[in-house]
């Protein structure tokens, strides 16, 4: 830590400017006032500094002492960060809790990672082996989900494995020695790294992304996947249903870990999150969804500076767990109030504002933030790869996906799930726009959709079976989206001259449009039964509804009237067959009763719809 102290020149907000300090640098974390408040040095000039401070400046006065640290806004990376909440700078918040009680008092400093717990650590090395960054030197047992690797830190470039311990450590502690020529590294179960820089992988190391994220909500599966390593915009006004659609991905997705940042959300939310995770179970290891769960929250009502430190530290964390070769969710909820703090700090520093007063910079902060996420072979050994895929939040004033946060986010994300008031509103959720949605990792990950759904599927024995159905996923989900985008020019003119008057043919595109809004799009987040549907069902359902229009558009088309299949009783049971806990056994045979009784309308007619081609 620097020894000689500065003195405080300038107090504007949560901005203050010092003097004093000569060796400052840019981003250096200081200390301010009396209560030693923490701050991050963002500007400097030839005889000052200024630094953003994480904390309520209220009562700070110029001539006040402030510290130079030496050091960067770093994350403690290690043991510890699973199933635990932190602040915006990475405090433990149950620890604060247990120290402070509920409200937490200014200059308050607590260690990130806890230093009265020990783990048991296994090591995977040998004395004497030759090691390199990124390398797995050993494993703790973190929750009963996850196996944590131990990292030989980023920078350790070569070296010899001199000591190695196995036994039970704090995360402090030494475990390891790596001689490197005249220099010894002594290795610990933690490692810092400074949140604003991405974590290093291999040269070269990008891969493709091929590999889908599966959700188990059918609008983004099926219409707009994502990929492992992708990343995507939901932005939405209020009431639009953001934060449950992301609490949705959170607890169902097949990340191994999920990064979930509450950036100036309201604390109801985020209260929300604490109560119901703990309560679920994943739905393949059957544990806590929280033990592969980090909470990173500064609330609206927490200081505005450290809101920008969150999105960054809940990076960071999740590109250390991509480095041990798992597959990472990082959800941010919401971007825009981490572009207001922007707004605010750099109206402080008096920079020249742009359009609404944000930053001339915001692009920039928007993509470096969306260019961690990736699908990487990480350094070290044993070769390994892992995935950051970022899911941002969007909150426009007023539902105007024009406006400059919105804006940038869309040129840097792969995948735009719109959500639409107007289905808000009439109670559809999720509220995914199918007409103005995209996900430019469609074609990509068509391909491996067989093989990556299969392996999901609880139902191995027909595994064969399921492989042949899916191969016609890419014909279903086309006539799906086709029938969507007829559907809504028809309802322009049915608006105008009636539903009754129009043709049969297009009084059937709407009806089955209907069926495809209420008995696939609709997903209920509360419904024991809906809140998770898996791969192979949702392609069931898909095909149940799809071959229900081709059997009915035969009949329309040899004059058989619209209102003999309206009425067929199969219609409202197709409707809610996603909700039947009987899933893919009911819904097999509910398809089977359907063309049943398309077939008997058909022979009352003088023909059989097999027949009709």
């Amino acid at each position: 830590m620097t020894t000689e102290a500065g003195s405080l020149k300038r107090v504007a907000g949560s901005i203050v400017v010092g003097s004093g300090i000569v060796d400052m640098k840019m981003g250096e974390v200081v200390l301010v006032g009396r209560e030693e408040l923490i701050g991050e040095v963002v500007k400097l000039t030839e005889d000052s500094f200024t630094a953003q401070v994480y904390e309520s400046t209220s009562g700070i006065g110029p001539g006040e002492k402030i510290l130079g640290t030496g050091k960067r806004l770093v994350a403690e990376l290690g043991p510890g960060l699973l199933n635990k909440v932190f602040d915006g700078v990475a405090r433990d918040l149950e620890l604060l809790f247990k120290e402070r009680g509920s409200f937490i008092r200014r200059g308050v400093k607590v260690t990130k990672l806890r230093r009265d717990v020990k783990w048991d650590f296994k090591p995977s090395l040998l004395r004497g082996a030759m090691i390199r960054e990124g390398d797995v030197i050993g494993t703790v047992e973190e929750t009963p989900m996850l196996l944590h690797r131990i990292l030989v830190p980023p920078g350790i470039k070569t070296g010899t494995l001199k000591k190695i311990e196995e036994g039970s450590f704090a995360v402090d502690e030494v475990v390891a020695v790596v001689s490197d020529k005249d220099y010894e590294h002594k290795i610990s179960l933690m490692h810092e790294w400074p949140v604003k820089v991405p974590r290093p992988f291999k040269e070269d190391g990008r891969l493709t992304l091929d590999q889908p994220l599966i959700t188990g909500q059918r609008v983004i599966d099926t219409f707009y996947p994502i990929a492992k390593g992708g990343s995507a915009a939901i932005p939405g006004g209020f009431g639009t249903g953001k934060t449950i659609m992301l609490q949705q991905i959170a607890k169902w997705s097949d990340a191994d870990v999920v990064v979930y940042i509450g950036c100036g959300e309201r604390g109801n939310e985020i209260c929300d999150v604490l109560t119901e995770f703990p309560k679920l179970k994943d739905p393949r290891k059957g544990r806590p969804l929280m033990e592969r769960t980090v909470l990173v929250t500064n609330t609206s009502n927490m200081p505005v500076a450290a809101r920008e430190a969150s999105i960054y530290m809940g990076a960071t964390m999740a590109e250390y767990y991509r480095d041990q070769g798992y597959n990472v969710a990082l959800m941010a909820d919401s971007t825009s109030r981490w572009a207001e703090a922007l707004r605010e700090i750099s109206g402080r520093l008096e920079e020249l504002p742009v359009e609404q007063g944000y930053p001339a910079y915001l692009p920039d902060r928007i993509a470096e933030f969306y260019e961690r996420a990736g699908r990487m072979v990480v350094l070290g050994a044993p070769e390994r790869s892992g995935s950051v895929t970022i899911i941002g939040a969007v909150s426009p004033p007023g539902g105007d996906f024009n406006e400059p946060v919105t804006i940038a986010t869309l040129r840097y994300a792969g995948v735009f799930w719109a959500l639409d008031p107007e289905l808000a509103f009439s109670r559809h959720f999720p509220a995914v726009n199918w007409l103005k949605s995209y996900s430019l990792y469609t074609g990509p990950l068509l391909s491996t959709f067989t093989e990556a759904w299969g392996s999901y599927s609880e139902y191995e024995k027909t595994f064969k079976w399921w492989q042949d159905l899916s191969t016609q996923y890419i014909e279903y989900r086309s006539k799906a989206l086709e029938l969507l985008n007829s559907a809504a020019s028809i309802e322009s003119i049915a608006r105008v001259i009636g539903e009754s008057a129009l043709p049969d043919d297009q009084q059937l595109i709407l009806l089955t449009a209907e069926i495809l809004k209420e008995g696939f799009l609709r997903q209920s987040a509360f419904d024991a039964v809906d809140a998770y549907c898996e791969p192979l069902r949702q392609v069931i359902l898909l095909k149940m509804i799809i071959d229900f229009h081709t059997g009915a558009m035969k009949l329309v088309n040899k004059k058989v009237p619209i209102d003999l299949i309206r009425r067929l009783p199969q219609i409202p049971l197709i409707m809610r067959a996603k909700e039947n806990p009987g899933r893919i056994e009911y819904v097999s045979h509910l398809m089977e009763e359907t063309l049943d009784a398309l077939e008997k309308i058909a022979e009352n007619y003088g023909f059989t719809i097999k027949d009709e081609q």
